[in-house]
């Protein structure tokens, strides 16, 4: 039986890494909310502040004892309401999904499809969450997407799984699952959700349901890649670069597969890392919802500023290659959005309705 001492330095190590990982999830949402050249604050802002913010939240973890502490998260979290223990662990995932994978730790998430509307019936339409996210999350802030499409005549399916895993993982695993569900399907992702998409669709060989695919819709997807993550792997080169840093850049490579591949967009475990070259599905329609955070946005969209996470023309697939760009059936750039905002956001929601009630 484990003493009190024992249980209360656990709890006390549960506390301090759920601390950290909060700390990192929020650090990322403000930095994708947050505006280039605002006033300064205490603290460093940008890529450099994400870094030292995400680096002081994984040292809580790995200094005070990475397995007890997620050890002890376990009775923490089914103490909690489901609502804070949900999101806290879909954050946990997001960071260390790939971890918690390999050492088979129950904290770990499973994929599976969630109904998101009681006594919705009609085609299904799965909703694919973003890294560090959960399907709840497309009920925040006083919208209600799910609703909305479900009013359609749609059957909104909420996928729930492990975004710290490899996109190709959990893309392999989503084609398998997809397998299962009738009729006529559609696929929703947001921001990592449209990239597990894609990677599913390419991954899906000779099964059934890509024959019963009718759309695929992305929002704020960084079909080339996030410069978030590449900022993430040039600090961890110059950390690395000095003995008295080093240290620090191994804790710096503690992001999850799942990050890393956002870097390049990567879909299959081929990609090793490195960008995609897979097209958009052949007789699918395919649309694409970009956000800029600049209001009066001049020049080509292609060159806006992003949504503070990803470039525009990320989102649209618009390379400089021609023979790399996606061939997208209609797509939309809202002015004056966050990232996070583009699964609340009214106009957005009208965007996905017009598409949706296209024959």
């Amino acid at each position: 039986m484990p003493s009190p001492h024992l249980l209360r330095s656990a709890g006390r190590l549960a506390v301090d890494a759920t601390t950290g990982v909060t700390d990192l999830v929020e650090a990322m949402h403000a930095e994708i909310a947050r505006l280039p050249l605002t006033a300064s604050r205490e603290r460093t802002s940008g890529i450099t502040g994400l870094v030292y913010r995400s680096v002081r939240g994984v040292t809580r973890l790995v200094g005070g004892g990475l397995d007890i502490a997620l050890g002890a998260l376990t009775p923490l979290l089914g103490a909690a309401a489901p609502e804070r223990a949900n999101a806290a662990l879909a954050a946990l995932n997001g960071v260390l999904g790939d971890y918690l994978e390999a050492t088979t730790n129950p904290l770990a998430t499973r994929m599976s499809l969630q109904p998101l509307v009681d006594g919705a019936t009609g085609p299904p339409l799965v909703l694919l969450h973003g890294l560090c996210m959960n399907e709840a999350q497309w009920r925040r802030d006083g919208a209600d997407f799910p609703a909305a499409l479900a009013a359609l005549g749609y059957q909104p399916l909420g996928l729930r799984y492990n975004s710290g895993r490899a996109i190709w993982r959990n893309g392999a695993e989503l084609a398998e699952l997809l397998d299962g569900l009738p009729g006529p399907l559609t696929l929703l992702g947001h921001s990592m959700g449209g990239l597990v998409a894609r990677s599913a669709i390419a991954q899906a060989g000779r099964r059934r349901w890509p024959k019963r695919l009718e759309r695929l819709i992305t929002l704020g997807t960084p079909h080339l890649g996030a410069p978030l993550e590449r900022g993430g792997q040039q600090v961890q080169r110059l950390l690395a670069a000095s003995a008295y840093s080093r240290p620090l850049a191994a804790l710096a490579a503690r992001r999850s597969a799942g990050i890393r591949d956002l870097r390049h967009g990567s879909l299959l475990e081929a990609d090793d890392g490195a960008a995609s070259r897979i097209p958009l599905p052949a007789g699918v329609a395919s649309y694409a919802v970009a956000a800029t955070t600049a209001r009066k946005p001049s020049g080509p969209p292609a060159r806006w500023l992003g949504d503070g996470l990803v470039p525009v023309a990320s989102a649209l697939g618009q390379h400089r290659d021609a023979a790399r760009r996606l061939a997208f059936t209609d797509t939309a750039v809202f002015t004056g959005l966050g990232h996070l905002a583009l699964q609340t956001d009214a106009a957005v929601l009208r965007q996905l309705q017009d598409w949706l009630a296209r024959a």
